[in-house]
């Protein structure tokens, strides 16, 4: 038993002295937490790289899109920010929408006119990945919590008009009376008790408090492997999820590797959560709590749990803290829609001709209704486009466009709240979403038609 026991600590010493000394292994050479490249040193570099970086992406947005300020008339989000209208998408040289309809899949990419703008689009760099939030945002959370969201080495990527409004509308399931509970204010530890302390019971106020409260995330923590000059105390989940809405701030997923095939996240709306039923961005999570736990323990570090560790991840508890936040993203409510029924439909007596004929097409010819069901216009299933049909696989600013696989039935309720679209921010508007879809469910949409489709998921 002695042999034995002294052999086992043998073993033991030889394994810790593999481990530590090891290039790769944790606290070796390769580990960015024990021998990193200081701090002052990163900034220094990245802001010299910042520039040429924007540039990139910047060039790359402007051959895909026009991203001009052009709101729609008398359109506007729950809270009057206008909504942007028309198709925004570049088409190739010498060729027209009615054109690119009549071509099979085949013959797109023989001749290489898929739109710029339906390919993938990628991170702002998308070889570094991590979150990045808007500039008002960023801004409002400083005024408010004097916490800094800004990145030394990226600035968010799209315009204030193409992404939703920065105070979006809170509506409650348990209290709809009160219409938007928000009241133009975008809800921080700084005064959520006093909006809700008489709305909500102590559990679910709980629950919002532990949404509100920031937690060491990969690229905003305590360490010297971060993305903010300053030691960070790091990021909310309401910091994405602002209201319990979305403001567009951006990621790469965690769960794919290698990086270049890794998704652009757009994140989505929790507007209507309780009523859905696949979380994660591989949708392998069945209930809002366990998306709850699992983001924090691991989206929050790329999926990187050696990382996690060390940052400073500090694991929820199920019963009293995962289920109260659980409880409190079940009551946020979608916007209300006034011209539809309690069966979710438009009602004749308050919509337009053109929007009752976009209804037709919405669950007939245009086969939208097959995955977007009335009332909460979603399946809760898993959809694959096989949008690769359209195109040869090449790399885009660090993100290779292939085969993206199934994708989530996002609700469509609310859905001029939320641009942009699609699960990577690809699409900026509603007219963009309609054209790409035109092909590739292979429709053979005429122009007006496409119009009235706009104009009734404007009305959901």
């Amino acid at each position: 038993m002695r042999h034995i026991t002294r052999r086992k600590v043998v073993w033991a010493a030889m394994a810790v002295t593999t481990v530590l000394g090891g290039s790769r292994a944790i606290g070796g050479q390769d580990d960015p937490l024990v021998n990193t490249e200081p701090i002052a040193q990163v900034i220094q570099r990245t802001q010299q790289e910042k520039p040429v970086l924007a540039k990139r992406h910047q060039d790359l947005l402007t051959l895909r899109y026009d991203l001009a300020d052009r709101p729609v008339p008398g359109v506007v989000m729950s809270r009057g920010k206008p909504v942007q209208g028309g198709v925004r998408v570049k088409l190739p040289s010498g060729t027209t929408w009615d054109q690119l309809a009549a071509l099979t899949p085949d013959e797109i990419k023989t001749r290489n006119v898929w739109p710029e703008g339906f390919y993938p689009l990628p991170h702002p760099h998308h070889e570094t990945g991590g979150m990045l939030f808007p500039k008002p945002l960023i801004q409002e959370i400083k005024r408010q919590t004097q916490r800094d969201l800004n990145r030394f080495d990226l600035d968010f990527d799209l315009p204030d008009h193409m992404i939703p409004e920065n105070v979006a509308g809170i509506f409650l399931v348990t209290r709809p009376d009160l219409g938007d509970v928000s009241k133009g204010e975008l809800v921080t530890l700084d005064n959520f008790e006093r909006i809700f302390k008489q709305i909500l019971n102590p559990k679910q106020l709980e629950g919002l408090r532990l949404l509100l409260t920031p937690f060491p995330q990969q690229q905003f923590n305590l360490t010297e492997d971060r993305k903010s000059v300053l030691a960070s105390q790091g990021v909310a989940c309401f910091d994405c999820h602002a209201n319990g809405h979305t403001n567009s701030a951006t990621h790469t997923v965690g769960d794919i590797r290698p990086n270049d095939h890794r998704h652009r996240i757009d994140t989505p709306s929790l507007r209507g959560v309780g009523v859905q039923r696949l979380f994660g961005s591989q949708r392998a999570l069945k209930s809002v709590e366990d998306f709850t736990e699992f983001e924090q323990r691991g989206a929050y570090f790329d999926g990187d749990q050696t990382r996690a560790a060390r940052k400073g991840v500090s694991p929820l508890e199920r019963g009293s803290q995962v289920h109260p936040m659980g409880e409190f993203q079940n009551l946020l409510d979608f916007p209300p829609a006034p011209k539809l029924n309690i069966l979710g439909r438009l009602d004749p007596a308050k919509s337009s001709e053109a929007e009752r004929r976009g209804e037709t097409l919405f669950f007939g010819k245009a086969q939208c209704g097959v995955c977007h069901m009335a009332p909460y216009y979603t399946d809760n299933l898993m959809h694959n486009l096989q949008v690769e049909r359209f195109f040869k696989e090449k790399s885009i600013n660090g993100r290779l466009a292939s085969a993206d696989g199934p994708i989530k039935t996002f609700s469509l309720r609310g859905i001029k709240d939320s641009p942009p679209y699609l699960h990577d921010d690809r699409l900026m508007t509603l007219d963009d979403t309609v054209e790409f879809f035109n092909l590739v469910l292979g429709l053979k949409l005429l122009p007006q038609e496409k119009s009235d489709l706009v104009a009734f998921m404007r009305a959901l």
